[in-house]
């Protein structure tokens, strides 16, 4: 009998079972995956920046848990010499209208404890980051940079130097409650465990679905794509470089970020993905399509938004609109410094009345938890967020 089987192998789950790791070091702890390594979808394709928290409203949920799992990643990185470096953000007012978000923006940094926030005018600003346009930014010393895959094969050997056991290609293909523990039906048999975590990410509503109780939301996949800087146009960026993000949307919008390995990488956009892990426009799962379009949620997004959807989606298919998007965070870019990037896809968690959840989300049952929505900050906040799982399991064991 295992005491906690937890599913999905990316910053989330990992992280869960190194906080229950060091909670009851006495217990069993297993992590499956149906993929064959860690970190093989959203924590493995984004764009590695460590957040600081500067976004969130102070007090709420994402905002504490960002600031306790941004200083325990560092802690981690340094523990398991996983590289890292803090290279500041440049949150960039592009236009006046933008300047009283811009203000909230530090104001909340203010309020969730950060220090050394500073507001600079354009001017200021392009002392130290000579090619950024802009007529104010706020600099923000706490923000960096890290390959999240590579802190999840340092999650994953901790947790093995520690007798846990980290399955890959096992698939959770159904379970349910027998009393005491859950029967866990995987692409290798039965597995029996006394807690069942789900940290499955994309894929996390149908995990939660299979307990018999439909979720109250529904995860829509949102691919962000990318282009990287050729290398002279990549030695003019030191910093990472964000616009004031549209209060409306739950996305920070295109911004440049620097990369540990010394790239560049500019995007993402945000499109409707074809299949919950579809990382181009050619790869369709017409079953997965077809339950996104019939979807009240997505269909209310649709209607509300489809100019905004109509935009995102030309830069999908045009370098040049791309581009255009670029131009106001670095007006000397040129259309050939943009080479082709990757993509991530991004799970969204919308309610049926077309209300994006843009917090983290958890619920659950008996030995069960649900991690539902984990948006970003969740590879920063990882272990954090894992933390607070933990306590849930923990308070259940006691009930």
């Amino acid at each position: 009998m295992i005491d906690v089987m937890i599913t999905g192998a990316g910053s989330v789950g990992l992280s869960t079972a190194l906080r229950l790791q060091k909670e009851r070091p006495d217990w069993s702890v297993v992590v499956v995956d149906k993929e064959a390594r860690v970190a093989a979808h959203q924590t493995g394709h984004n764009s590695g920046v460590i957040h600081s928290g500067v976004y969130y409203e102070s007090g709420k949920t994402r905002a504490v848990i960002c600031r306790e799992g941004y200083r325990l990643l560092l802690e981690f990185c340094e523990e398991e010499s996983v590289p890292y470096k803090l290279t500041g953000k440049f949150i960039v007012a592009v236009k006046e209208s933008e300047l009283p978000g811009l203000e909230k923006i530090q104001q909340r940094g203010i309020a969730n404890g950060l220090k050394g926030l500073q507001w600079m005018s354009g001017d200021e600003m392009r002392e130290r980051s000579p090619y950024t346009g802009g007529v104010a930014a706020l600099w923000v010393p706490q923000a960096g940079i890290v390959d999240y895959a590579a802190v999840a094969r340092a999650y994953r050997a901790k947790i093995e130097r520690q007798g846990g056991e980290v399955r890959l290609n096992t698939e959770v293909l159904g379970y349910e409650w027998s009393g005491d523990h859950f029967a866990v039906q995987t692409s290798h048999g039965i597995l029996r465990a006394r807690h069942l975590i789900n940290c499955a990410g994309l894929q996390s509503d149908r995990l939660a679905a299979m307990s018999g109780k439909k979720p109250e939301v529904q995860i829509l996949p949102f691919r962000g794509e990318y282009y990287q800087l050729s290398p002279a146009a990549a030695s003019r960026v030191q910093h990472l470089i964000y616009p004031v993000p549209e209060p409306a949307f739950p996305f920070l919008g295109v911004h440049l970020t620097p990369t540990i390995d010394g790239r560049v990488e500019a995007g993402p956009n945000a499109v409707l993905a074809f299949a919950r892990e579809g990382y181009d426009n050619r790869t369709v799962n017409w079953r997965e399509l077809r339950e996104t379009i019939r979807f009240p949620g997505f269909q209310t997004l649709a209607r509300n938004y489809w100019r905004k959807g109509a935009g995102e989606l030309q830069r999908s298919f045009s370098k040049r609109a791309f581009h255009r998007s670029l131009l106001p965070l670095m007006p000397d870019l040129r259309l050939e410094e943009l080479e082709p990037g990757g993509a991530g896809v991004r799970a969204m968690a919308v309610r049926p009345s077309g209300e994006m959840v843009d917090d983290f989300l958890f619920s659950g049952t008996n030995g069960l938890v649900n991690v539902t929505n984990a948006p970003s900050p969740a590879a920063t906040a990882g272990l954090g967020i894992g933390g607070r799982v933990a306590a849930m399991v923990l308070r259940k064991e006691k009930d």
